[in-house]
């Protein structure tokens, strides 16, 4: 008989309400897109309000997307640091790509609203994003670990691996420099 753990469950569960979630967003930003043509709206704040639930609902299907991927597999068949890597670098440049073009569309607003006095909360979004995605580079600097960023490979095939490299380095020198001749 087939058993499914209580994690893959709830991962599928959770994906299922976020993706479900996400459909009900774009239909909402469709919704706003056709009331503010009916009531006869700039069609500038039409735009950015629709943008705005559009943007959300991608951020939210990423997430979906992520939970699913990262609960629905056996914990056998990938290396659970690659996955975390993988999940956590597409949620965070999703939601870095959200901010951006928050911002700009709040600088589109206020400018064309002679809001000016404004500006500064789409430029602290902007260095939010920026401070985020800085933050991820670092994190994926410093997590890295030489071998198993290359592919998918099994925990104990990647220790394996680095102990045959760590065999096959010459030894250093005493002196610590390279000999040239």
């Amino acid at each position: 008989m087939l058993q499914i753990s209580i994690k893959t469950w709830m991962g599928k569960i959770f994906s299922l309400l976020f993706l479900s979630l996400s459909l009900l967003l774009i239909a909402l930003a469709g919704y706003q897109f056709y009331t503010g043509l009916a009531q006869q709206k700039e069609v500038v704040s039409i735009f950015v309000q629709s943008i705005n639930t559009a943007i959300i609902s991608l951020a939210i299907f990423e997430l979906g997307i992520g939970i699913g991927k990262e609960y629905s597999q056996p914990e056998e068949d990938e290396n659970t640091y690659l996955v975390i890597r993988r999940t956590i670098t597409r949620f965070v440049a999703t939601v870095c790509i959200a901010l951006v073009l928050e911002s700009l569309i709040m600088i589109i607003k206020y400018s064309q609203l002679d809001l000016a006095g404004n500006l500064y909360y789409p430029v602290g979004i902007l260095v939010g994003a920026s401070i985020l995605l800085t933050s991820l580079g670092l994190f994926l600097h410093f997590s890295r670990r030489d071998g198993i960023d290359r592919g998918r490979i099994s925990g104990r095939e990647s220790r394996l691996q680095m102990v045959k490299a760590a065999r096959n380095r010459p030894p250093r020198s005493a002196g610590g420099g390279s000999s040239r001749q």
